[in-house]
């Protein structure tokens, strides 16, 4: 299958979300075709902080439009700050899209978490990843959420992942698995993977959001469906 993404927001996520899905059809042995268009992270954010849907919403359709021109058939948004108007988009969408949201809230269900920790933008920890976990009690850094948003702002403007940046979040991880009882961190913005870096040990358990919208995409682009075995 064609998949198209929607990158750019920011380049370290591009950059993810490339290297799984070529590593993914190396190791299955197949050929991917996949084609991406590039939006812009300052405007992306700047519309999400101003809870502007219509405006996002028209930029998704437009780089959509020419993604479908191209031969696309389902298409991903490969940033989490940009699913704040995710389901106005799928409403217009000229392909299915393949949501995050609705991946991470399986993949949670399926690990049974119950109280889970929340690191990415302002908007994503304040509404608690849009509301969508139900049952779940999703907990945001208490005191320091301005800190981590403005690292996380940082780093995925930047593509770069200081040491002050990585300072910020495993404090923030450590804060909310300890004193706060999570039993895992929602990475919860797709340049995260440059903190907590694979095969890394951070003290805590964390979940990859990224990781899993990838591999859905990847399940996708070979077998139509986000989920292996399933048709």
């Amino acid at each position: 299958m064609h998949i198209g993404l929607i990158v750019g927001i920011g380049p370290a996520a591009t950059d993810y979300y490339y290297r799984y899905l070529i590593s993914a059809f190396a190791r299955a042995g197949r050929d991917l075709t996949l084609t991406m268009a590039h939006a812009d992270t300052r405007t992306l954010l700047r519309n999400q902080s101003e809870g502007n849907v219509e405006a996002q919403v028209e930029i998704y359709r437009q780089l959509t439009g020419r993604l479908h021109r191209c031969g696309v058939e389902q298409v991903a948004v490969t940033s989490i700050a940009g699913h704040f108007c995710i389901d106005a988009f799928k409403e217009i969408s000229p392909v299915p899209v393949i949501d995050l949201l609705d991946v991470v809230r399986r993949e949670v269900k399926r690990r049974g978490f119950r109280k889970v920790g929340l690191l990415g933008t302002r908007v994503v920890m304040e509404t608690r990843f849009y509301g969508v976990l139900e049952g779940v009690e999703v907990v945001p850094p208490a005191g320091n959420l301005l800190e981590v948003h403005e690292a996380y702002v940082s780093l995925a403007s930047a593509g770069i992942a200081t040491p002050e940046h990585r300072e910020v979040f495993i404090q923030a991880g450590r804060t909310l698995t300890g004193a706060n009882g999570c039993e895992s961190i929602l990475l919860a913005g797709t340049d995260l993977a440059l903190v907590f870096r694979k095969g890394d040990n951070p003290g805590f358990d964390v979940f990859d959001c990224a990781e899993a919208h990838a591999a859905a995409i990847a399940n996708v682009a070979m077998n139509g469906s986000e989920r292996p075995g399933e048709k």
